[in-house]
């Protein structure tokens, strides 16, 4: 597991049905290309969020690729419509196999 990780998400906490909202994410990450060598000569492993989703109520609402070129910490920004209340779950992917997971939940009114 990278250490150090911690994912931050901004969703707003209520909203109209039908309406556009905006969703910010970001995850403290180091993103290891690969291609570096520590001080005794040695490539560092490759460490990158390699998958980043979003889903609301179970439906994908996003789902992107990320290669190697990525800048750390990664960040997002992205529209989505809320048609009822329900919760978003982001989920990043790491090449370690290591998963991280957060939750929000908004209120339609």
């Amino acid at each position: 597991m990278a250490s150090g990780v911690k994912p931050r998400v901004k969703v707003p906490k209520s909203a109209s049905a039908g309406e556009v909202i905006i969703i910010k994410t970001l995850i403290s990450h180091k993103m290891e290309s690969g291609q570096r060598k520590d001080a005794d000569g040695n490539v560092i492993p490759r460490s990158i969020i390699n998958r980043f989703t979003a889903e609301f109520n179970g439906e994908m609402v996003i789902d992107v690729n990320l290669e190697p070129a990525i800048s750390t910490n990664p960040y997002f920004e992205f529209e989505a419509v809320v048609p009822e209340s329900g919760d978003f779950t982001f989920t990043w992917y790491d090449d370690d196999g290591d998963v991280y997971t957060e939750t929000k939940s908004i209120s339609v009114g």
